[in-house]
């Protein structure tokens, strides 16, 4: 399942960016070739500028000046005189070609009848005596957009005109824009590659704590069952040999039912309160509390336990006024039970037990020592997994595996610590740190 939903969040996600990626180049792409056009199209007029400067200055028009020109721009030029076809045309490609000279005479036409009349003439309707005009315009003679640039110059000096007919192709530009859109569809295509690895690997790195998650609770699951079943298994047989018993016999079996159900109920409690860890309900509801009077309470509530297992259990607290602690009450008289119940259950006959109470630097720091079985160093990391039990340590009857599990929950509700360490002489020393 989780695979195919990992391949799932990888196109998502590799498609979504590509999507916006895509667009991005399209516009970029757009908004450059707009401006390329222009920017050729403002050069052209500026060229045409100088060359109409040019031919004005000048009183006769030569062959190899119109050469010059036109070979520095690339241009094509066509020259009529009076209506009158220049030499120049007539001695280069234009008279053999028919193409060319067909789309001059075309562009022709079309000053003619879109730009000529729009010069200023004198008031008789004449030509004014010595003017030099002239239009740019954009030639697409196929249809397609940007083939060619057109300007018509017009020299007029007297009662003689002179008109100059200057074509530039954007072969090149559109060339250039061609190589362009190349490199950005195989930058877009690299760039799509390096999106869906990198999307396979992020989607991965997002899903693997709802894996570990998944992984975790399968666990729970079947450790809980295993844990459910010994019981259940215990309080079902000894309710069948209930039956047919005798009645001192039953009440014997009735005994073990009830021991089994607090066992049970114990479980469930403790499973209950993890799963409303898991799910934001492992509340915790802080406030100013006297950290050493509930020491002191807890201590009293487990003097007895530790007298019926003939355990020495003491409390120590500092002698000076200790600041109030900002916690819940509640959750820490829970916190400290877990922990003295483990100390008491894994402290053999004789063993000491200590509870102590420090502030330093604005922490507060409890301690729960035992001079029991201690705990292996490997076993010191795993030991707040739920149902993690150590093979000697953790295998009394009724601890399930839970307890530092819940105890490690309510330390992180109230931002602490939790740690573990080997008590000098034998034992285990449980910390917690408390701000």
């Amino acid at each position: 399942m989780f695979r195919k939903v990992h391949l799932y969040l990888t196109a998502l996600c590799a498609g979504i960016t590509t999507a916006i990626l895509i667009v991005m180049s399209l516009l970029y792409l757009y908004l450059s070739e707009k401006e390329l056009y222009e920017n050729q199209f403002r050069s052209f007029q500026n060229d045409i500028n100088t060359i109409a400067t040019s031919l004005e200055q000048q009183s006769v028009i030569s062959m190899e000046w119109l050469s010059k020109m036109e070979a520095r721009g690339g241009y094509t030029f066509y020259a009529l005189d009076n209506g009158i076809p220049f030499l120049y045309n007539r001695l280069t490609n234009l008279s053999e070609s028919s193409e060319i000279r067909g789309l001059l005479e075309n562009c022709l036409e079309i000053y003619r009848n879109n730009y000529a009349d729009s010069y200023v003439s004198d008031t008789d309707g004449s030509t004014p005596f010595n003017t030099c005009v002239h239009t740019e315009f954009p030639y697409n003679p196929t249809g397609r957009q940007h083939e060619y640039y057109i300007s018509i110059i017009e020299l007029n000096r007297g009662t003689s005109s002179m008109q100059l007919l200057v074509l530039s192709p954007l072969d090149f530009l559109r060339e250039q824009i061609t190589r362009q859109r190349v490199r950005f569809f195989l930058i877009d295509i690299a760039a799509l590659l390096l999106l869906t690895l990198f999307s396979f690997f992020f989607t991965g790195k997002l899903l693997q704590p709802v894996i570990e998650s998944r992984k975790k609770q399968t666990e729970f699951v079947a450790a809980a069952s295993h844990e459910l079943r010994t019981p259940l298994a215990v309080i079902l047989s000894a309710a069948e040999c209930c039956r047919d018993a005798e009645a001192e016999k039953q009440s014997r079996f009735l005994d073990t039912i009830r021991q089994e159900g607090d066992i049970l109920t114990s479980l469930v409690n403790d499973m209950l309160a993890l799963s409303a860890s898991d799910t934001q309900r492992f509340t915790c509801r802080p406030a100013p509390v006297e950290l050493d009077t509930l020491l002191i309470n807890t201590y009293e509530a487990f003097e007895p336990l530790a007298a019926e297992k003939k355990l020495s259990l003491s409390v120590t607290l500092p002698e000076e006024s200790l600041p109030l602690c900002t916690a819940d009450a509640d959750r820490i008289v829970q916190l400290l039970s877990i922990l003295l119940h483990n100390a008491v259950s894994y402290t053999p006959e004789g063993g000491r037990i200590g509870l102590s109470l420090s502030h330093k630097k604005n922490r507060f720091y409890l301690t729960v020592s035992d001079t029991g079985i201690g705990i292996l160093p490997e076993d010191r990391k795993k030991i707040f997994d739920r149902f993690y039990r150590a093979e000697k340590s953790r295998s009394a009857k009724g601890h399930f595996g839970l307890g530092l599990s819940i105890a490690s929950e309510i330390v992180r509700l109230h931002h602490g610590t939790i740690s573990v360490a080997d008590r000098p002489g034998g034992g285990s020393v449980f910390t917690v740190i408390l701000p």
